[in-house]
């Protein structure tokens, strides 16, 4: 997916929370009361004595709860037909354990790697040669990002497999129908259904399947997000739970592809199975789905399939092989596996093919610069058309890519576009069936053989990211309670409420398997990625409680005394409770005496539910002095406002504004009790070439400028008078400000410099002996004479060819050695950009990115439009709550341990995840490995423990419990996963990767180790079925279409309009996100406007053009954007409703806020925008987009399911892609 991104994102959380602490429980006379009385637990199940129904927190915790629907398999089969013989039975060839080099070039930085349990082979290195405007293609190929150019042969085309049909398990004998479970499939007993109804319900009937909205009671999405639970279609894939979005469609055989028609069927069934009907081209014969294999033997009997457990692939293919007989760089051709097919070198994904580079970068806020008029062409794809039937077959017209140029490499071979089978109905929110392309680009046939009619698949027979995403909301209708162990939690685009019950809430972590394999061994077979996504100061809604803090005074919290682990509900009291067993390593320590109390009959503490730290996943302790930097207590951090006044800041505006609204916000500043002001300090620096620093202390009728012009020896000119407290030094502060833009008003320095600003803010706070955050705002390279120089080494003729990796690598070392002596004083730093050209954010990046900050661009910033947005990130930024000299250690029990990090932070070991700051918006991944066995009757354990300084200046420690089931069979793995969280590990490791590596050796990774993930589950789970059907994990079955939005990312495959800064910026950016963030970012939400009611929201529609109607509105939101997007003939009553005028070309397409009218339509939309900017931590500004119009393109770049302008596949073409891969490994 492009994701063009420039705007910051609205706050995910809204207004900042008033601090996290509860009545604290103080000790009285070095003693504890037993019961404390402002404690209330939780949950109501929280009596003293009386554990939670179903939940004990020191024995085992009860296994799952059994899901209602006793189906037989959980697996979404996918049919794409057969290209290619019966897989042989022999087991996939075995590498030996390879180093952890996933890309075939040297690792530097990316420690424990690959996301892969096992290491994924290297692809062949090649890189294609980038060249503006067109793909490279090597030969006759197809390419996959046109849908022009010489038609594929016949032998091409087998692989695309003819239809697609979704059937929940193999057809009944007697044919299509209501499956009934067979005795050869898996049980799905252990699908932990948590014990709301709600999960164990009846699975929907199949006409549900994705053409019906919501069931009526689904939750309005309006509310918070981070903070409430998200709204609608923003959660991509969890699908560990019970299989109810089953869709199945199957013919008992495979009627002639002309008329191949779906018979819903019942969702009772496992597997979405996408089947193709036949194509007729010799091949090797293979029914596509015989009636018979529904009474097929278990899986252990199927020849093809597995014969016993299949050997442990440590890495499951040899490292470094040929490429496939093919051309390098394109697909193998379909037909019977090219001769290295089991090697594991995959054919290239997509190519970089690039648009016109005069086209605005969808990231730039402001227009672009005056050259680019951006013609209408390229962005455009066949099914980039306006709705209607697409595409001539003639010439390309002015919307479409120009025809394969000879040389070009290809991508995919195009997926031919014909309507599949009967026309279904749409999707929500459509006027109706959208005419498809009639056999568009269609194959010559293959000689001798009569040309069967090559027909494209039915994008409503392959899984719908919306359905899955309202099936959840469906099934969630009552508050999550953490305490049953390894219960996969509601998607992220679900509302949902969460009770606290001994294990984290998902707010704070996520993981991506809740049911973590016993052995390394199983765990590189499935190559499914153990990671937990931890936001430690995530904001919560506000009818969840704050975690409550713990005080045990001097003696300081309970520890283990080998681990060091904290006293948690995983600790077992042993011995009448005078000592304690540690879960994570079985040691055992002695209970002080002052924490001593006497156990009940059940082996627990008296008070376990008055002490949140016996109860709770998530709490707080007040650290002693013994946690504190050289054992003394913190002095309260300091905010240091460094301004740009160099030329360029000061003409755009960005000087007066930032001026103007500091007066305000430094009233505004956080704190840990809202009645109290605020303790922290602060002060100001204005820098060009050389560095200002200003007097403000109370004493003073005005403020004093010191300048230092030595920049290349920084030192803070005065100590007293720098930080001062806000409230007695208001005055001198105002002042100030109001003169800054006035002194420098006619400025004509142009050149700035950087790292000594950063140092200049460094020195402060080390001379003011306290932590804190810088915030710079800057225009432009720093080219002036001073350490950290840096030159413009932006080129385009790098993308795509191997060097192009070092344009992500920080040019100087100086930034890096900054970064580490700024965490070592807790120095936080946060850039505000304003880049009218390249500024090499790559490396000005780095120490925000190392020290925990964030980074805000506001390309081309112009005053009147990204005033607003530049504002509300800047509020947001400085009043959010944020913890200082901060480190995160993960502990986990024996069996597994956390070997890798990604994030915004430094790590000076392999354990200690060092944070100058750590705001609520910021989460860290961290990858898991085996070091030894687990047991299922334990489960596993991890503790997330930050130690921080708090706004008041108080040293805390915040500790995240975690508990997981472990399991001895993949299908229970493969039943508890959460594709959103494995989307979000995947993004984080892929864009850390092109550091170090070509972008194509990322992307091949990716689509590898996707592959692999798919293949052991096919082999080993799913009952055996041909092998034209694609099988995918009913929780997983989304995992194609997000990790296609990834691979498309600009990132990852950049149009020609992407800078090189804005690929840096979202490689930054994603760093940090969580999971409903990423979610977001990579599958849009895409709401139908005409439908909007005053109670809920609507269903959203997928991310398709084709879903879009002429007489239609759509909202879509990005994380980062908001565009409404207007059909050309839309209905004048809804043109006058929410724009205030009856005709389509009087729409204003510059507005960036929509008008205030007074009517309820007008006003719901309004409430709706606002709701979608309060759950982002960046303000997303509004574009207005009219159908046909130029600003559409950059709209259409976020229609993920559609071809990308750069080449990226669509939806469709990646499934037929990566069942091909599949097939390939199976075979």
């Amino acid at each position: 997916m492009n994701v063009n991104q420039h705007t910051p994102m609205a706050s995910p959380y809204g207004q900042p929370q008033p601090g996290y602490a509860q009545p604290g429980y103080a000790p009285l006379d070095g003693g504890y009361p037993a019961p404390y009385a402002p404690y209330n637990g939780p949950a109501s199940a929280y009596q003293p004595g009386v554990p939670p129904q179903g939940y004990s927190p020191f024995t085992s915790f009860p296994s799952k709860a059994v899901a209602a629907n006793p189906v037989s398999d959980l697996s979404s089969p996918l049919d794409l037909g057969q290209a290619r013989g019966p897989p042989n039975a022999a087991p996939p060839p075995v590498s030996a354990p390879q180093q952890y080099n996933q890309y075939s070039h040297s690792q530097v930085d990316m420690q424990n790697g690959p996301p892969t349990m096992t290491q994924a082979p290297p692809r062949p290195a090649a890189a294609q040669p980038y060249s503006q405007g067109h793909t490279n293609m090597t030969g006759p190929h197809p390419s996959y990002p046109q849908h022009y150019g010489p038609p594929p042969t016949m032998q091409q085309v087998t692989s695309q497999m003819t239809g697609m049909q979704i059937t929940s398990g193999p057809p009944t004998p007697a044919g299509p129908g209501y499956a009934p479970p067979h005795s050869s499939q898996l049980p799905i007993s252990t699908y932990s259904a948590p014990p709301q109804p709600s999960y164990t319900q009846a699975p929907p009937p199949a006409s549900s399947a994705p053409t019906q909205p919501p069931p009526p009671g689904v939750p309005a999405a309006s509310q918070q997000y981070y903070g409430g639970p998200p709204p609608p279609s923003q959660q991509p894939f969890d699908s560990s739970r019970p299989p109810t979005s089953q869709q199945q469609f199957t013919s008992s055989a495979p009627p002639p592809p002309s008329q191949q028609t779906f018979s819903p069927s019942s969702f009772s069934g496992p597997p979405t199975r996408l089947q193709a009907a036949p194509v007729s081209q010799p091949q090797p014969p293979f029914p596509a789905a015989p009636p018979s294999l529904s009474s097929a033997p278990p899986p252990g009997s199927q020849p093809g399939f597995a014969g016993g457990p299949p050997p442990i692939a440590q890495g499951s293919f040899p490292s470094q092989l040929p490429p496939p007989s093919s051309q390098p760089g394109s697909f193998p051709p379909p037909g019977p596996p090219p001769t290295s097919a089991a090697s594991g070198q995959y054919p290239p994904m997509s190519q970089p093919q690039q648009p016109p580079a005069a086209q605005p970068s969808p990231y730039h806020s402001g227009p672009p610069p005056p050259r680019a008029q951006m013609p209408p062409t390229s962005m455009g794809q066949s099914n980039h058309l306006p709705p209607g039937p697409q595409g001539p077959q003639g010439p390309p017209g002015p919307l479409q890519q120009p025809p394969v140029q000879p040389g070009m490499q290809t991508g995919y071979p195009p997926q031919q576009n014909g309507a599949f089978g009967q026309a279904r109905s749409p999707q929500p929110g459509y006027a109706g069936p959208y005419p498809g392309q009639p056999n568009y680009g269609a194959s010559a046939p293959a000689p001798g053989v009569a040309p069967a009619p090559q027909k494209r698949l039915d994008p409503d027979a392959i899984p719908s990211p919306i359905q899955v995403i309202e099936d959840d909301k469906a099934k969630t209708n009552e508050p999550f309670t953490t305490g049953v162990r390894g219960q996969a939690p509601p998607l992220v685009t679900t509302n949902f409420q969460v009770k606290d019950q001994g294990n984290a809430s998902p707010r704070f972590i996520r993981c991506t398997a809740y049911n973590m394999p016993c052995t390394s061994d199983m765990a590189k077979q499935s190559q499914v990625p153990l990671a937990a996504v931890i936001k430690p100061l995530a904001t919560l809604p506000p009818d969840e409680t704050p975690p409550y803090v713990v005080d045990h005074g001097e003696a300081g919290p309970i520890r283990c005394n080998r681990c060091k682990a904290y006293m948690c509900p995983y600790m077992q009291f042993i011995e009448g409770g005078r000592r304690f067993q540690c879960g994570f390593c079985s040691c055992v320590t002695e209970v002080p005496p002052h924490y001593f109390q006497h156990l009940d009959h059940t082996g627990k503490r008296m008070d376990c539910y008055d002490r949140p730290e016996l109860s709770l996943g998530s709490y707080e302790y007040l650290a002693t002095v013994d946690y504190c930097k050289n054992n003394k207590l913190p002095q309260p951090p300091a905010f240091i406002f460094l301004i740009d006044v160099s030329y360029n800041a000061v003409k755009s505006g960005m000087v007066s504004i930032v001026c103007n609204e500091l007066k305000s916000l430094l009233d505004l500043l956080p704190r840990q009790n809202p009645e109290v002001d605020s303790v922290i300090r602060v002060g100001f620096v204005t820098y060009n070439k050389v560095l200002h620093f200003y007097n403000v202390k109370s004493t003073l009728a005005q403020p004093q400028m010191l300048v230092v012009s030595d920049v290349s020896d920084m030192f803070v000119p005065l100590l007293d008078g720098f930080l001062v407290n806000v409230n007695e030094s208001r005055q001198v502060i105002e002042s100030l400000l109001d003169q800054i833009p006035e002194m420098f008003a006619d400025t004509r320095e142009t050149e700035t410099v950087f790292v000594p600003v950063i140092q200049a803010g460094l020195e402060a706070l080390k001379a003011a002996d306290c932590a804190g955050k810088l915030f710079v705002f800057h225009t432009s390279l720093p080219i002036a004479e001073a350490p950290g120089k840096l030159k413009n080494r932006e080129d385009k003729k790098l993308i795509g060819t191997d060097k192009e990796k070092t344009l992500f690598q920080p040019q100087v070392g100086v930034y890096n050695s900054l970064a580490k002596e700024c965490v070592a004083q807790g120095c936080c730093v946060d850039l505000f950009l304003f880049p009218n050209q390249y500024v090499d954010l790559a490396t000005l990046g780095v120490v925000p990115v190392s020290t925990g900050g964030s980074i805000y661009k506001y390309t081309y910033f112009q005053a009147q439009t990204d005033q607003e947005r530049f504002l509300n990130d800047l509020r947001r930024d400085v009043q959010k709550q944020v913890g200082f000299d901060a480190v995160m250690r993960v502990r986990t029990s024996t069996g597994i341990r956390a070997t890798d990090f990604f994030g915004s932070f430094y790590m000076n070991n392999t354990t200690d995840v060092e944070l100058a700051g750590l705001d609520c918006d910021k989460a860290i991944t961290v990858e898991f490995k085996h070091d030894d066995k687990l047991s299922e009757e334990t489960g596993a354990l991890m503790q997330c423990a930050v130690l921080y300084t708090s706004c008041s200046g108080q040293r805390r420690l915040r500790i995240h419990n975690m508990a997981v089931n472990c399991c001895a069979q993949l299908a229970d793995l493969y039943r508890n996963c959460e594709t959103d969280t494995i989307i979000n590990y995947f993004a984080k490791y892929a864009f850390r990767g092109v550091a170090n590596n070509p972008t194509k050796a990322v992307r091949d990774t990716l689509v590898n180790q996707c592959a692999q993930i798919l293949a052991c589950y096919r082999k080993n789970c799913a009952s055996p079925s041909s092998a034209g059907q694609l099988i995918l994990p009913e929780c997983m079955k989304l995992l194609p279409v997000y990790l296609n939005c990834v691979m498309k990312s600009d990132v990852l495959l950049p149009g020609a309009d992407v800078s090189l800064d804005d690929r840096a910026y979202l490689k930054q950016l994603i760093g940090c996100m969580d999971v409903a963030e990423t979610h977001v970012f990579f599958y849009p939400r895409l709401l139908p406007v005409m439908k909007l009611e005053s109670g809920s929201l609507p269903v959203a529609v997928r991310d398709s053009e084709e879903r879009l109607s002429k007489g239609g509105v759509y909202l879509m939101e990005t994380g980062l954007h908001l565009f409404l997007w207007v059909g050309a003939s839309v209905q004048q009553e809804l043109l006058l409703s929410i724009f205030g005028t009856p005709s389509f070309s009087q729409i204003d397409p510059n507005m960036t806020n929509l008008p205030v009218l007074d009517n309820p339509f007008s006003q719901r939309l309004r409430e709706v925008v606002d709701s979608f900017r309060a759950q982002r931590s960046r303000y997303m500004k509004l574009m207005v987009v009219k159908q046909e119009d130029r600003a559409e393109l950059t709209f259409k770049h976020f229609l993920v399911e559609d071809k990308s302008a750069s080449g990226g596949a669509s939806y469709v073409d990646f499934l037929c892609h990566m069942h091909k891969e599949i097939r390939q490994l199976l075979s």
